[in-house]
């Protein structure tokens, strides 16, 4: 990003519409011969932010892959300032896991550092997640998506039977699987910041009418099913993609980003109960979430929608247990007996 933007300025400045820009890195690692980036144990370093959850869903897969011992990884500090993202110091607690100094360069203090030492004229914007080849100094890819179907397959040959067995994303559920991303990502995942990041009422209306009309599209499609998962069973990349805006979207989305017709636990029950499943009964879903780095991050980096940086209280708990409902919910459930 160059010196002149300013890193949190995202909505078109005439339209008041965001705008995501594209990532610049897309390369994969390969199990093919000759492969530029073949899989390899420790050759890759994963640099993601908790609070991010485009680098969310690469903690997921490569927790559900069995990946911990091949593609180490590092959070950085969730607080993103002019410089955008930072590792945290020796000296910061912070929650979560390998959350501090970068490892593979102990000087550099900025992921920023790491773009500039792979390009030195490079003008784009210094993202999470971001796989790094230590082996050849080069940024791999800074694409979730694509990061995602990387840990899905390419390292099977190293891996144990029990997560070799692993399928995200099964060849029978792949037709309905890209479909469901396609309006996911551009609607709900994506729709959120379109929602939070509009500097115009115009642009902040034509983009919360679909975010809504979408996520009641989800609550159907799983209200009308009693298998725990969005395609049955067993958890698909579907599952990924959804649960990293959806566990974010209480805590978060419905005051920073004014996402706020209704809220998930008390007007998707059918999608509460999916989001809780995953988060209560599935480590790779619970244990890389990390919600003091989510409402911080928003909170007290996006400073043009919060200038004074105060992030709220609740709603309180980040998440319901499985076996609890908001007041509302079991009035409304007592009422139905």
């Amino acid at each position: 990003m160059s010196g002149s933007s300013k890193i949190t300025g995202w909505a078109d400045s005439k339209t008041g519409e965001f705008k995501r820009g594209q990532s610049a890195f897309r390369n994969f690692i390969s199990k093919k011969p000759s492969a530029e980036f073949p899989p390899e144990r420790g050759r890759y370093h994963l640099y993601v932010s908790y609070a991010c959850p485009w680098a969310h869903r690469t903690l997921i897969a490569r927790k559900m892959k069995g990946l911990e011992e091949i593609i180490p990884y590092t959070s950085v500090h969730w607080h993103m300032q002019e410089k955008g993202w930072r590792f945290a110091t020796t000296d910061e607690k912070l929650p979560g896991e390998h959350v501090g100094p970068d490892p593979v360069h102990p000087d550099y203090t900025h992921l920023r550092d790491i773009y500039f030492a792979v390009d030195a004229d490079y003008k784009g914007r210094f993202t999470v997640p971001t796989l790094y080849d230590i082996k050849q100094n080069k940024i791999v890819s800074n694409e979730s998506s694509e990061i995602l179907r990387m840990f899905y397959t390419e390292f099977d040959d190293i891996l144990s039977e029990e997560y070799k067995k692993v399928d995200l994303f099964p060849q029978h559920l792949q037709e309905e699987i890209e479909s469901t991303n396609g309006w996911t990502y551009n609607d709900i995942n994506n729709g959120v910041y379109k929602t939070g990041f509009a500097s115009t009422q115009e642009a902040y209306e034509s983009a919360i009418a679909p975010l809504f009309t979408s996520l009641a599209r989800v609550e159907s499609h799983l209200a009308s099913q009693s298998h725990p998962y969005y395609f049955g069973n067993t958890i698909t990349e579907a599952d990924i993609r959804l649960f990293t805006t959806i566990i974010r979207f209480d805590p978060v989305y419905v005051q920073h980003f004014k996402c706020n017709i209704r809220d998930i636990r008390s007007g998707f029950p059918a999608l509460h109960r999916w989001m809780r499943h995953l988060y209560w009964n599935v480590p790779a879903f619970h244990d890389t979430t990390q919600f003091e780095h989510i409402k911080r991050h928003y909170t007290r980096s996006h400073t043009q929608i919060n200038p004074p940086s105060i992030t709220p209280v609740g709603p309180l708990p980040d998440i319901l247990p499985e076996d609890e409902e908001v007041e509302a919910v079991k009035a409304a459930l007592s009422g139905k007996k």
